[in-house]
């Protein structure tokens, strides 16, 4: 979403932005989502070609977290975790500035990802292990 408002105008914006948004925030992929962006792409076309090219050109893409109804939408949509995670990574090889080999960098890093694995594993889970097994076996029905 941030890729397309910057092609927008601030006059534009607001109207634009609540409008598109709600894309996201359909029920359903295949029908509701997808009919709603198509209507939303007629209107802002003429007077927003990048915008809009850069919408069309990533939508598929944008709504794939909607095939996975067990879980949390909000939280597999967003990429916050993955922001939260290159975060620490930064702030933790900062403290060491330069690093005398390649191998010290990835054993750091790698320290690091083992730890908040375990965390995830053990108690601060931001997707219970319990939705994703749910969700894996519907998906095994279908295949």
């Amino acid at each position: 979403m941030q890729n397309i408002v910057v092609h927008i105008p601030h006059k534009g914006k607001e109207s634009t932005v609540l409008n598109s948004k709600q894309t996201w925030n359909q029920p359903n992929q295949e029908w509701c989502a997808k009919q709603y962006a198509h209507l939303i792409i007629q209107e802002y076309r003429d007077r927003f070609p990048q915008a809009i090219a850069l919408l069309e050109e990533g939508l598929e893409d944008s709504l794939q977290f909607l095939a996975f109804p067990h879980l949390d939408q909000r939280k597999i949509s967003s990429t916050n975790s993955l922001e939260r995670i290159h975060k620490e990574i930064r702030r933790r090889t900062r403290v060491v500035g330069i690093f005398p080999t390649t191998d010290s960098y990835l054993r750091l890093v790698t320290s690091y990802l083992i730890e908040y694995t375990e965390d995830w594993m053990s108690s601060k889970k931001y997707i219970s292990s319990e939705a994703i097994t749910e969700q894996q076996a519907e998906l095994l029905k279908i295949a």
